[in-house]
């Protein structure tokens, strides 16, 4: 007969692993939000500007007053805006620079490329923030993991181990971002 510490064990574990496999499919939603809305603002800017080329002053804006859009005042602001909100993490591709993300993202990559630098293995978020100087608290921690965990998603980083991050194959450097 089982005992029930080893019971409430299983019954954690399993409760980890489904907390585990929402945070991948919010992380992949999210990446997926993030190239729908900038994608959706590139038509949105598109459209602004044919419309003004096709005006009927010739497209001329000197002088002119642009009135809002009644097609963009369907989308409520916190949307329009949800880029700006939040810091951004691109899906990385050959030669993009982590100029392009912010000083959290990039500070957690500089850690992974030196380590890589030095021919040590990944390091755990535990690891990281005892790295960077912060206690080492479960807050502080799980803030580094949903950040890592984000990079993993947008192919930034590698988790070969649950819970252990590495430069993902072929980001190496911070200048080119490979």
């Amino acid at each position: 007969m089982p005992s029930v510490v080893g019971l409430l064990e299983q019954h954690e574990l399993a409760a980890r692993r489904r907390v585990d496999e929402l945070r991948k499919e919010a992380d992949r939603i999210q990446a997926e939000l993030a190239v729908a809305e900038q994608e959706w603002q590139e038509w949105a800017i598109a459209r602004r500007r044919v419309d003004a080329v096709l005006a009927p002053d010739g497209g001329s804006t000197a002088g002119t007053e642009v009135a809002p859009d009644v097609r963009d005042a369907e989308v409520p602001s916190a949307v329009r805006d949800a880029a700006k909100a939040k810091s951004q993490v691109p899906v990385w591709r050959e030669g993009l620079s982590w100029s392009v993300l912010s000083v959290d993202y990039q500070r957690i990559l500089r850690a992974l490329a030196g380590r890589l630098r030095l021919g040590q293995g990944p390091l755990t978020c535990q690891e990281m923030a005892a790295l960077f100087g912060m206690d080492v608290v479960p807050a502080r921690v799980e803030a580094l993991r949903s950040k890592a965990k984000r990079l993993v998603a947008r192919g930034w980083l590698a988790e070969q181990q649950p819970g252990r991050f590495a430069l993902a194959a072929g980001v190496t450097g911070p200048d080119g971002g490979s």
